[in-house]
C-alpha cells in the first residue's frame, strides 16, 4: 500500500464527541482559514458557513434540523457548522468547490487534534428557514466539530458502529477503465 500522510490516515468521523470540550476561537479561526485557502473555480470562493457553538441558539437550530438518528449524538459536538455554497449560474462548480473547502477544514481539524463528522441527513427547508438563509445559498452539509468523546456514553447501537474497524474500498475499485499496480 502507498504511504499516506498521517493527517489523512488518522482522520476519522466519530459519533462520540466530548460534551464539555469547547472549540476555541483560535481553533475555529484556523479551521475557517484552512477553508478560505481551498482552491476554487476562478478563485470564486463560493462557500459560506453558519456556525453554531454548543449551548448557543444557532447550534440548537441546526441540531433541530438534523435527522433523529443524528440528533442522538451530534448535540455533544462543540460546534455544528452548516456548509453552504452560492447558487449563481456564474459559479458552475460551487458544490465541488465547497467540497474542497470542507476537506481542507477537515484536514486542519485533524492537525488540531479535533474531529469532524459530516452530516447530509437534515431538513433542508427547515434549516434554511430556521437560519434565515437566502435562496442564493444552498446548505450542502452540516459538520459536527469537536474533541473525541467516550464511545461508552453512546447508546449500544451507536457504540457498536463507533467501535467497529474502519475500512475502505481498495484503490483498484476506484479506477475506471484501467488498473493500478
Amino acid at each position: 500500500m502507498s504511504e499516506l500522510h498521517p493527517l489523512l490516515a488518522t482522520r476519522w468521523s466519530p459519533l462520540a464527541f466530548d460534551p464539555v470540550a469547547v472549540l476555541s476561537d483560535e481553533d475555529l479561526g484556523s479551521l475557517l482559514e484552512a477553508a478560505r485557502w481551498a482552491p476554487s473555480f476562478a478563485n470564486s470562493q463560493p462557500w459560506r458557513f453558519a456556525i453554531g457553538m454548543r449551548d448557543e441558539e444557532t447550534h440548537k437550530r441546526i441540531l433541530e434540523n438534523l435527522s433523529g438518528d443524528c440528533q442522538r449524538w451530534a448535540g455533544a459536538a462543540s460546534a455544528l457548522i452548516v456548509a453552504a455554497h452560492l447558487t449563481s449560474a456564474a459559479l458552475p462548480h460551487a458544490a465541488y468547490d465547497l467540497g474542497q473547502a470542507v476537506a481542507h477544514l477537515t484536514v486542519q481539524a485533524t492537525a488540531l487534534h479535533l474531529h469532524v463528522h459530516q452530516i447530509a441527513d437534515f431538513d433542508l427547508a427547515g434549516l434554511r428557514a430556521d437560519l434565515e438563509l437566502p435562496e442564493t445559498l444552498r446548505p450542502h452539509v452540516v459538520m459536527a466539530v469537536g474533541q473525541l468523546g467516550d464511545p461508552a456514553a453512546l447508546p449500544p447501537d451507536l457504540r457498536s458502529w463507533e467501535t467497529a474497524l474502519r475500512s475502505r474500498r481498495p484503490a483498484s475499485d476506484l479506477v475506471i477503465g484501467g488498473s493500478i499496480t
